[in-house]
């Protein structure tokens, strides 16, 4: 299951890599009018990046509490990737100007924050079958 979870993990970072090229192709934060706070557009892959990297630890070295650190690094991603994704939302349906999160593609999103969600339990269940909770 821990391997499942690294490729999970590797997938959602590609996909959001790819939505982080497009955000900056279009403008990103240059743009007039955008629903991204930049400490969240910057946070969200720094964390993800960062818990990637004790997941990757923890697969090195089998200690609990490697994986229940990638696991809170999980949360706080988690946490700043939904308030992007509700920004996005409410923008895209909105009548005011839009910035350059508007041309994300909707199934790039969908599959970013799916695999997000399946790395998210795969590692906390891993977490918790590692401390024997």
């Amino acid at each position: 299951m821990e391997y499942a979870a690294l490729a999970a993990w590797i997938l959602a970072a590609l996909a959001g890599g790819y939505l982080l090229v497009i955000w900056m192709t279009h403008g990103g934060h240059a743009t007039k009018v955008t629903r991204f706070p930049i400490l969240i557009v910057v946070g969200h892959p720094l964390a993800a990046v960062a818990g990637l990297a004790v997941w990757i630890v923890y697969l090195a070295t089998a200690r609990a509490e490697f994986a229940w650190g990638a696991f809170a690094a999980l949360l706080v991603v988690i946490a700043q990737g939904f308030m992007l994704f509700t920004r996005w939302l409410v923008g895209r349906g909105g009548r005011h100007a839009r910035g350059a999160e508007q041309a994300f593609p909707a199934a790039a999103v969908v599959v970013h924050g799916g695999v997000a969600v399946t790395t998210f339990v795969l590692v906390f269940l891993t977490a918790m079958g590692v401390t024997g909770a």
